[in-house]
């Protein structure tokens, strides 16, 4: 089992609508996924068909052995959720000197080939508590100016996440969302995100599309929304691409 998290400090750069839909592919492909929504905002829970849920992570947290009894299934064969609730707001102050209950938590976890946790838009005790349980991350970067200028803070976070928490922690890639190949500005952040990082970012590009932003009002996620769009096509070659990274982990 691999844990991948996906990550930015930064709300609004397709962090959850990445979280939800690459799980919706990578579950296509036959493997067992588990997504652990750790946002008290519930945006993966919800966009994955769960919403309301009267118990999630927080429970779990709480009450380890009954981890299983909080899990559910979606609308997709072999795609889980472990969901957030309105409860888990307050564990960010109840974790903060407990970087490692999210890891412990996961580590009783046989039956899933991947669990991917889409942690809140911060850097707080939920956020590294991520950090810590991953294996790897995925950073989401939206192609606008103030989303590059945020991500050396979120590199410094890792680097000191590895210097005690995690030291086997990587970067699995950065994807680069809400691309508008229209626009000068998008092509310029993506030349400059490439030449920083290089083999860092994801060949992928994950495109300014209606149907994506359309997809969660309906609860689905974009392959059962709409599997023909740009936006679907995207996120398709987005999983085979984490997954060819993933085997080198």
């Amino acid at each position: 089992m691999k844990v991948l998290a996906l990550v930015n400090q930064k709300g609004g750069v397709g962090k959850t609508t990445t979280a939800v839909n690459l799980a919706a592919y990578l579950a296509n492909t036959r493997r067992r996924v588990l997504v652990v929504d750790i946002d008290p905002q519930a945006n993966a829970s919800s966009g994955l068909g769960v919403r309301g849920a009267e118990a999630g992570v927080y429970d779990a947290l709480r009450e380890p052995e009954r981890l299983t009894d909080f899990i559910q299934q979606t609308e997709i064969k072999n795609l889980h959720v472990l969901p957030a609730t309105p409860d888990l707001a307050g564990a960010g102050v109840e974790l903060t000197d407990e970087p490692e209950a999210l890891k412990s938590l996961l580590s009783g976890l046989q039956k899933y080939d991947l669990v991917l946790i889409d942690a809140p838009p911060s850097l707080g005790p939920l956020t590294i508590n991520a950090l810590v349980a991953a294996d790897a991350l995925i950073v989401p970067l939206q192609a606008e100016y103030y989303a590059l200028e945020g991500i050396a803070g979120l590199m410094d976070t890792i680097e000191r996440v590895r210097e005690g928490l995690n030291p086997a922690l990587q970067v699995l890639g950065i994807v680069i969302t809400m691309f508008d190949g229209r626009t000068n500005l998008s092509v310029q952040i993506e030349e400059n995100v490439r030449n920083h990082f290089g083999d860092l970012v994801f060949w992928s590009v994950i495109p300014r599309n209606v149907r994506l932003s359309e997809a969660p009002s309906h609860a689905k996620p974009i392959n059962l929304y709409s599997p023909m769009s740009s936006g679907a096509g995207a996120y398709k070659r987005l999983s085979d691409e984490v997954m060819q990274r993933v085997k080198k982990i």
